[in-house]
């Protein structure tokens, strides 16, 4: 499609048409703010959970989601550059890298329950024909139909977040895989975040208050209306003495005796947060050591499989379902996602693993230099995919070293005097 052909056929999903028909250099207004970034809620803000979303979406948004082209059967064959693929890998709006729009979706997704991934601007109307993505953004859904959304995202021609009204063939809607663990009203994580808000609770009265919570015992009994007299005023001589003293010293009777309570009562709830956010580390497969980057390779291989993976399964497959045409993907085109299977290996390690995979012919030399990020050279033997231990390259071929039945072989020579050894 030529420039002018693109220009007369763009479209916006919240205008219609192409946003330049319509810009008329109106100022619209800042924010101190950044309107299109994610409202973290007070419930999740200072708990455990906006720790737990975060970690999540950055592991997620680490793995490469790409546009790619398959052979016929179904394997990585090349990537298609086009505008999807830039959206997912460069730049998906004029706010956000590709990178952190697949962190916003996730830890969207993991706040909200399911979340929508919008085309804003593509080249024809997605409602009437198979179309290219140029920007996309993340919607939060607010209203459900039987074959449309309403969502409210982000226009960056207003700086101001909008609801528009969406067809769910042409949007993205990523259910999160953890419902029933993050979201459902009963769920692990909502009755942590319940615990944790009692807990902040008592800790916020028993060490935020100025009360002192001590009881003084009095030399005698008071059990009649003379001597709660005569404890009220003796109550208020101690106050008037730690007030009006400019460090708080007073004294007592020598028969008297202070009880202090400015302790914590003692409760079961710590006991329960820490029984829930085992439960929950456990049903979502994430350890402290995840966390705080101590974790060993078994915990993170576990972590990748049973947690990563189902969320990268759900985005990428929904992208393919949505965003590629029945006749693009008959054709072979599908949404891949790839991750870096280095990134936890010890250095110690790297050279008996590089060994490994060229002799099996898994990858070429220069293909894992490029992993460790070093240049390739310009040998064509680095190229090969060969097993350099047992294989004969090519080049050897057409340049045999081994001699032929017509070389000339330069034979011993033969004594004839005698086949037997002399000995002197």
């Amino acid at each position: 499609m030529s420039v002018r052909d693109r220009l007369q056929h763009a479209w916006n999903a919240f205008m219609g048409r192409d946003p330049t028909n319509y810009y008329t250099g109106t100022y619209y207004g800042g924010s101190y703010t950044r309107e299109d970034r994610h409202v973290f809620y007070p419930t999740t803000e200072k708990t455990l959970v906006s720790t737990i979303y975060n970690r999540i979406a950055l592991d997620v948004a680490a793995n490469r989601i790409q546009h790619v082209q398959c052979d016929e059967d179904g394997n990585f064959k090349s990537v298609i550059n086009d505008g999807l693929n830039e959206c997912l890998t460069l730049s998906a709006n004029i706010d956000q890298i590709g990178i952190d729009f697949i962190k916003d979706a996730v830890y969207s997704m993991c706040e909200e329950g399911a979340v929508a991934l919008l085309p804003i601007d593509t080249d024809i109307n997605p409602e009437t024909a198979s179309f290219d993505i140029y920007t996309m953004r993340v919607g939060e859904i607010i209203e459900w139909g039987p074959d449309w959304i309403k969502a409210r995202a982000y226009n960056e021609k207003t700086g101001k977040k909008e609801e528009l009204y969406a067809p769910k063939s042409v949007v993205a809607i990523i259910n999160n895989p953890f419902y029933e663990v993050m979201n459902a009203p009963n769920s692990t994580l909502k009755r942590l975040v319940s615990k944790m808000a009692l807990l902040d609770s008592a800790d916020s009265k028993n060490y935020s208050s100025n009360r002192l919570d001590i009881l003084v015992q009095l030399p005698y009994q008071i059990k009649g209306e003379t001597r709660e007299k005569q404890a009220e005023k003796r109550k208020k001589a101690l106050e008037d003495q730690m007030q009006n003293s400019p460090y708080g010293i007073g004294y007592i009777d020598a028969t008297e005796r202070v009880i202090q309570l400015n302790r914590p009562v003692e409760n079961t709830l710590y006991e329960q947060v820490k029984d829930l956010q085992l439960q929950l580390f456990t049903e979502l497969g994430i350890t402290e050591g995840i966390l705080n980057g101590t974790a060993t390779e078994q915990e993170l291989l576990n972590y990748q499989q049973h947690t990563i993976k189902p969320i990268l399964e759900v985005i990428t497959t929904e992208m393919k379902r949505k965003f590629l045409s029945k006749n693009a993907r008959t054709r072979g085109q599908s949404i891949m996602y790839f991750n870096s299977p280095f990134g936890i290996v010890p250095v110690s390690q790297i050279a008996d693993i590089a060994d490994k995979f060229t002799t099996a012919e898994i990858m070429t030399s220069n293909e894992f230099r490029a992993v460790m990020g070093y240049k390739p050279i310009d040998d064509p033997k680095a190229n090969e995919l060969r097993n350099k231990h047992l294989n004969v390259s090519n080049q050897e071929l057409e340049n045999p070293m081994i001699p032929t039945e017509s070389d000339e072989v330069e034979e011993a020579p033969v004594n004839d005097e005698s086949q037997e050894p002399r000995l002197f």
